[in-house]
């Protein structure tokens, strides 16, 4: 799976999400890069981040707000949103059994 973020560096725009928009399938797979690589969540896309982040009320509607964004993305490009969730976290995991 590859988009277009390069560096964590990159994907830390996630931490402030008031003025993000999700609007590519590249956006889908960054805004989840970012919760499972850099804010280590392993998280399902049906649930509400209040569940996930420890964070002020805004924050979390905004999380909420760009995953709704997330859905609609993949259901016009018909792609699985759950598969793009498991890839991400599936290559996240697959980082650390290749060290052992």
């Amino acid at each position: 799976m590859r988009n277009n973020i390069d560096t964590i560096q990159d994907l830390r725009a996630f931490d402030c999400p008031n003025d993000l928009h999700i609007r590519t399938y590249n956006d889908v797979v960054s805004f989840v890069q970012y919760l499972v690589n850099v804010q280590n969540i392993s998280f399902h896309p049906d649930d509400d981040f209040a569940d996930y982040l420890d964070a002020n009320q805004e924050t979390i509607s905004a999380y909420n707000r760009i995953n709704e964004e997330c859905f609609a993305v993949c259901e016009n490009a018909s792609i699985d949103i759950y598969q793009v969730h498991y890839q991400v976290q599936y290559e996240h995991l697959n980082k650390y059994l290749n060290k052992c």
